[in-house]
């Protein structure tokens, strides 16, 4: 099976003014990975925009999106002003919204510039791919779903490398909700900055929840627990490009009444703090029945 290329998995069609249809690569039953949502709706936004780059944007997971059929992304042109654009998206899936987005957008400027410093840690070239250690760790359990195995062991189009000994099944002690991976799309992306800004926010979901779940001993396959995201919101303060190594510091300050809260900090190999993340999820352990 080849690595998805992303900058053609999620290109879109469009199919009004301000109506564009997308596909999942992977369209076997499940649910769609959230980062692609985001990756998606962020480029619908981009058809309706000229000359200006995203900043920010903010989003709610409404519903869990089917693989199997297309997504349609309506755009709503909120504002064309003098120094910003906004956006709304909205994802349609069975006639019912499954995602929104608001994105704002702005010409490059100059102003006053101060920036937190990138942590010490390991270098990515030091790490291990990750692909290769869910590998192993699936071949050390007998019992995981061939679900899970069958997602885990696909082609990733993002190569990650863990910094701080990243488990895939946690287990033993407790952790610290923090986490250090390196990142990088595998494929080339091009010159596009927008495309760029697209497969970073596409990544920008990945690794969250499970630094929220360290402290607390369940993995994605724990019997009973539920988890999904619930609101993602991003900055992007610099040029990127995301074909070379990053560093993505995230940090759990909080997790409670069923959710966790994280925090993300992605950093270019040379220090410089490209963008900022943050991201609310349900995290929780199933009531058993009749309880």
């Amino acid at each position: 099976m080849e690595t998805e290329n992303l900058t053609e998995t999620l290109q879109l069609e469009r199919i009004e003014v301000n109506l564009f249809r997308g596909v999942t690569a992977d369209n076997s039953p499940g649910r769609i990975f959230g980062g692609q949502v985001i990756g998606q709706s962020l480029l619908a936004a981009y058809e309706t925009v000229e000359d200006r780059i995203c900043h920010s944007l903010h989003c709610y997971f409404i519903r869990p999106g089917d693989p199997t059929v297309p997504i349609v992304f309506e755009v709503d042109r909120s504002r064309d002003g003098g120094s910003f654009t906004t956006r709304r998206v909205i994802a349609i899936q069975h006639g019912q919204q499954i995602f929104n987005l608001a994105a704002s957008f702005m010409e490059a400027q100059d102003g006053f510039e101060h920036q937190a410093e990138m942590p010490k840690t390991k270098s990515w070239d030091e790490l291990p791919d990750e692909a290769e250690q869910q590998r192993e760790a699936m071949a050390a359990m007998k019992d995981l779903p061939e679900e899970a195995k069958r997602w885990m062991s696909r082609p990733r189009p993002i190569e990650m490398r863990s910094a701080d000994g990243r488990s895939f099944f946690q287990g033993g002690e407790p952790r610290d909700p923090t986490s250090e991976v390196w990142f990088r799309a595998r494929e080339p992306i091009g010159d596009d900055q927008h495309m760029h800004q697209v497969i970073l926010a596409y990544a920008s979901d990945m690794n969250l929840l499970s630094t929220a779940m360290r402290p607390h001993k369940v993995h994605w396959q724990t019997p009973g627990f539920q988890s999904a995201s619930l609101d993602h919101a991003m900055w992007f303060h610099k040029p990127i490009n995301f074909n070379n190594w990053h560093l993505y510091s995230q940090d759990s300050p909080s997790a409670s009444g069923g959710r966790g809260f994280i925090r993300g900090s992605i950093f270019a190999a040379d220090g410089t703090l490209v963008a900022s993340v943050a991201q609310e999820g349900l995290m929780r352990m199933r009531k058993p029945k009749g309880a």
